[in-house]
């Protein structure tokens, strides 16, 4: 056979290139596999997780294991809990409902569920799924299932705030989502989410609910060893694998449930930096850009980042949480796109929880430069996010003055970050120190033209 040198000359070009593709390739793979297993090997880090680049997976592991006695060994096909990234699939039924019209997000929750009190009348559907109902939290210490809850619901003589005015993120809007499905149609939470949302999905192992009797199911558990009780006092959460959670975060993205009009309601959220039914994310036009949702129960904890048009997803599931699954996240993305990358740290707040309960703000501050000052290397300081993270949980405990102290030591030291002074703001809003939120949401609308948030509550304090 005689040699067409000149075709084999313009195929080289190419072939190199192709070369040099799948060379970069295995390079990422290597470095993702030695991060994940070095924090593995550290003890931050013990779950299964899924990396997918050009729309095709190339990193999949289980690493560490499904108990605490750490006698059995994570496989790919251990389901986790996943924590509030759960409530898509109340909020996506939401949505699947009024696709079909059998109901208006402008409707009135009284209208599916009469026998609650008036002030049913006075929240929408839309208010549930963007967490502006005003509804009170559930009473997690008291409740036992969901009956306890509804009755605690039929309690209720006055909302914590107007509907459709404030942000409040908790689970008593998911609940009532999810007995406004049931009324609707005719079944019970778990059935329509099986029939209509995971088989269609292929979600084939998914399982909603599970007990100690289901097989499969990895138990979270402390870092002393303790395994978490396997009890939810409200029911309709879903535990799943690492191919049900990338089939579902493909359907999503693809449209497969609800239509693009639809899904852009549930994407954004009243205002930037606040969740709605699908966490959070950004489409453009009708093409998904991002879809980001985190979610923890115990020591579950699961984050999904879906970066639709460079066709990357990465999914992160672990039994034992440690607080730095959006670290991991950045590290992955930074060896995605070949940048320099940091390793993975232990994560301070949630190491050091139990000693930061006992000492008011000023003392954190202590504390936290002491053990940056001797452990930079072995706990995460990285950016504004820890001390954030740190004001967050004191205002979740209604330690509001010790969250201002943490919040304003975070602006001395991030003093260009709009989200820090948002952060502030908020603290002193929830303080009841209107002028002085005022004055920090100013200036992080300076810093960050973008916040909308911000211009929304500058709005009402200016009144």
């Amino acid at each position: 056979m005689k040699l067409n040198l000149k075709h084999s000359l313009l195929l080289f070009p190419a072939f190199m290139a192709g070369v040099g593709f799948v060379q970069a390739q295995q390079s990422k793979i290597a470095n993702i596999d030695t991060l994940v297993r070095r924090a593995n090997r550290l003890g931050i880090f013990n779950g299964n997780l899924l990396v997918a680049d050009h729309g095709k997976v190339i990193y999949k592991a289980a690493i560490g294991y499904a108990d605490a006695a750490k006698t059995t060994k994570l496989t790919e096909a251990y389901r986790f809990h996943i924590g509030s990234i759960a409530k898509e699939f109340n909020a996506v039924g939401i949505m699947m409902l009024q696709q079909q019209g059998k109901l208006s997000l402008d409707d009135k929750v009284s209208k599916y569920l009469p026998e609650l009190p008036s002030w049913a009348n006075t929240i929408s559907i839309i208010n549930l799924l963007q967490y502006t109902s005003g509804l009170p939290d559930v009473q997690w210490k008291t409740v036992k299932n969901d009956a306890d809850n509804m009755a605690d619901l039929m309690k209720i003589t006055q909302l914590n705030s107007e509907p459709g005015k404030k942000y409040n993120y908790n689970n008593n809007n998911v609940f009532l989502q999810r007995r406004i499905i049931e009324k609707i149609t005719g079944m019970s939470f778990k059935q329509f989410v099986e029939d209509y949302e995971l088989k269609p999905t292929g979600m084939n192992t998914a399982v909603i609910d599970p007990t100690e009797k289901d097989a499969l199911v990895a138990r979270a558990y402390d870092n002393q060893g303790k395994t978490d009780p396997f009890f939810y006092p409200i029911s309709g959460w879903t535990a799943v694998t690492l191919d049900d959670f990338h089939a579902w975060a493909n359907a999503i993205a693809k449209f497969k449930l609800i239509n693009p009009v639809t899904t852009r309601e549930i994407i954004n959220g009243v205002s930037a930096n606040r969740q709605s039914g699908l966490g959070g994310g950004s489409m453009d036009g009708d093409k998904m850009i991002s879809h980001i949702h985190d979610g923890t129960s115990m020591n579950y904890q699961a984050l999904l980042v879906s970066k639709v048009p460079e066709g990357i997803t990465i999914i992160l599931m672990t039994n034992n949480k440690q607080g730095n699954l959006y670290a991991i996240d950045r590290s992955i993305e930074a060896i995605l796109d070949s940048k320099p990358y940091a390793q993975i740290k232990k994560s301070f707040s949630d190491e050091f929880h139990t000693k930061i309960d006992s000492l008011n703000g000023t003392q954190i501050i202590a504390f936290y430069n002491d053990v940056k000052a001797k452990h930079a290397d072995e706990y995460s300081f990285d950016g504004e996010d820890t001390l954030n993270e740190l004001g967050y949980y004191l205002m979740g405990d209604k330690r509001m003055a010790d969250a201002v102290t943490v919040f304003e030591y975070n602006t001395k030291l991030f003093p260009k970050s709009g989200n820090v002074f948002d952060s502030l703001g908020e603290a002193y809003y929830n303080q009841g120190n209107k002028p002085l939120a005022l004055l920090n949401y100013k200036k992080s609308l300076q810093l960050d033209p973008t916040n909308d948030n911000a211009k929304k509550i500058i709005a009402e304090l200016d009144k």
